[in-house]
C-alpha cells in the first residue's frame, strides 16, 4: 500500500516524463506543490520501495513497478472523470479535483467494476486515453490543430492541457470532443484558425487555443 503523497509523487514523475521533461526534483516539487527538499526525501522512500531510480543531476526514472503503479492511478482518475461526466452530469471542467480524491481508493474490484459499468471506455471526457486493466492504452494518429492543412476535415480528439479556462472557452463556442470541422482559414498574421462545423457555423480560434486541440483526420 502506498500513501496518497507517494502516489501523487509517482504520478507527477510519470506526467513529467510523458511530456518530455527530465523529472528533476524541482519539476516534481512544482507539480506536487511542495518543497524540493521534501521531494528529495520522498524520492528516497520511493527508491527503497523499488518504484523509482534517482540519479543526481540526471532526474528521476520510474521502474517497471513504479510505472505500473502510475498507470493504475491514471486509470482510476480517468475512469472517475468519465463516470462523473457520463453518469452524474458533471461538466468536463468540474471533474479533475474530484477525481484527484477518488483515484486514491485502492480497490481493484471497484475500479474494474466501474470500468465495466461504463462499457470499458478507451478515452476520458478530455480525450485522454484510459489504460486498461493490463496497463495498455489505445493509440491514435493525432496532431495539433495548428498543423492541419486548409480544407482538411478533422475531428477533435483530445484537449492537450484541459485547464478550466480553456474548457470554459470551448463550452462557450459549443465545441467538444468528437465534433467534426473543416479547416477553412489559417491567418498568417496571428496564427489563428477558422473552422466550419458540419452544421455550417464558423469558429475562430487563436493559435494558443488551436495548439491545445489535438485532432484526427475524419476523411
Amino acid at each position: 500500500m502506498l500513501t496518497r503523497s507517494e502516489e501523487d509523487h509517482i504520478k507527477a514523475v510519470h506526467a513529467l516524463l510523458q511530456s518530455g521533461m527530465s523529472a528533476s526534483t524541482t519539476d516534481i516539487a512544482e507539480r506536487v506543490g511542495t518543497k524540493a527538499s521534501s521531494v528529495t526525501v520522498m524520492l528516497k522512500k520511493l527508491a527503497e520501495k523499488g518504484l523509482v531510480k534517482h540519479q543526481p543531476y540526471h532526474g528521476v526514472q520510474l521502474t517497471t513497478k513504479g510505472r505500473t503503479a502510475a498507470l493504475k492511478l491514471i486509470r482510476k482518475h480517468r475512469l472517475w472523470e468519465t463516470f462523473l461526466v457520463e453518469r452524474l452530469g458533471f461538466g468536463w471542467d468540474e471533474v479533475h479535483e474530484v477525481a484527484e480524491q477518488l483515484e486514491h481508493v485502492s480497490s481493484d474490484k471497484l475500479t474494474n467494476g466501474l470500468d465495466d459499468h461504463l462499457g470499458n471506455p478507451a478515452f476520458d471526457p478530455h480525450g485522454d486515453p484510459i489504460p486498461d486493466r493490463n496497463g495498455k492504452v489505445q493509440l491514435r494518429d493525432i496532431k495539433p490543430l495548428t498543423e492541419c492543412a486548409l480544407g482538411e476535415r478533422i475531428r477533435i480528439a483530445r484537449v492537450n492541457d484541459p485547464s478550466d479556462s480553456l474548457l470554459h472557452l470551448l463550452d462557450q463556442k459549443g465545441m467538444g470532443i468528437g465534433m467534426v470541422f473543416t479547416v477553412v482559414t489559417k491567418l498568417e498574421f496571428d496564427g489563428s484558425v477558422e473552422l466550419r462545423s458540419k452544421q455550417g457555423p464558423m469558429h475562430t480560434l487563436s493559435a494558443q487555443v488551436a495548439d491545445q486541440l489535438l485532432v484526427e483526420n475524419d476523411a
